[in-house]
């Protein structure tokens, strides 16, 4: 966590001294959306390792489930955290995506061991699908920029491409995948974690400190962000009778800090980053904290 906070750190001084801001982040972040964040998306089903496959309709269905419950709070609930109504879909946004391809799978092999990077990316799959459908309607405001309604061609765009491959890859257990082809895309792949972190620092260069330190309706969103939707997932789906192998993952992948697309889709659409920059550098920051706490709360549950 650390370390991935450090690059946040590097790409803010690198904005104050000119190096990064303006078109470059834009084109940085079409960049990454269209380029790098597909490759990883592929990358991320070629380990070589295949993983349990009692798991993984599981994993696509908790998925499934959590990201509806997600998206009904993102509609709903942001309207009660600001009088801003142009912030509504940033809060949103916020609230449904956390920061899962970046940070969630250095965590998750941490906690439950490398092989577990392969359950995330199953999770990941859905999360994709919503971040370019449902994450893009928060943030344009149900529209595109122009007044047009949104269009379909998002559910063809190269990331949600990846993702249907990737989902293919998983389900017909496709483990032959030659070197010449997974590793270029690893490559190309890991681009986008400092790539995605950077821009973030790049934005928040742009900020004063006090609008950094945030106010109550980042720090609401914040705590809802990191502890109390995370925990509400994550008793629903205990209820709902998820194994507890699926269900610890899944929630700690839900519990990860807001998604650094949120800032990059504000950059790709034209639409104000302030909010979703305050609320990701806040969620990141304690979510060095908070993602131990909680890892350490479901050991205690799941061993009593």
């Amino acid at each position: 966590m650390m370390t991935l906070f450090a690059i946040v750190v590097v790409g803010y001084v690198a904005g104050k001294l000119g190096y990064l801001g303006g078109d470059f982040d834009r084109q940085l972040s079409r960049l990454v959306i269209n380029i790098t964040c597909p490759a990883l998306i592929l990358s991320s089903a070629m380990t070589g390792t295949l993983p349990d496959r009692r798991f993984i309709l599981p994993l696509l269905l908790i998925s499934v489930v959590t990201y509806a419950v997600l998206t009904a709070v993102a509609f709903m609930l942001p309207r009660y955290l600001t009088r801003r109504r142009q912030d509504e879909g940033t809060i949103g946004f916020a609230l449904m995506f956390g920061n899962v391809g970046f940070m969630g799978y250095p965590v998750v092999a941490s906690i439950f061991g490398h092989e577990a990077v392969f359950y995330a990316a199953v999770l990941n799959v859905v999360n994709t699908f919503a971040v370019f459908t449902v994450g893009t309607i928060l943030i344009t405001g149900r529209s595109e920029v122009g007044g047009e309604r949104f269009q379909k061609k998002v559910l063809y765009s190269t990331p949600m491409i990846a993702a249907y491959l990737t989902m293919a890859i998983v389900a017909f257990e496709i483990d032959n995948i030659p070197g010449f082809v997974s590793q270029p895309l690893t490559m190309i792949g890991n681009i986008t974690v400092p790539a995605a972190l950077l821009i973030i620092g790049s934005s928040m260069s742009q900020l004063t400190l006090r609008t950094m330190l945030g106010n109550r309706t980042v720090y609401a969103t914040t705590l809802l962000r990191l502890a109390v939707l995370p925990l509400g997932i994550y008793f629903l789906t205990s209820i709902l009778g998820f194994s507890p192998m699926v269900v610890s993952i899944n929630t700690v992948v839900i519990a990860m800090p807001v998604a650094t697309y949120g800032t990059i889709l504000c950059l790709k659409y034209g639409r104000d980053t302030t909010f979703i920059t305050e609320v990701t550098f806040i969620t990141t920051l304690l979510s060095v904290l908070t993602i131990p706490l909680l890892v350490w709360g479901l050991l205690q549950i799941n061993t009593t």
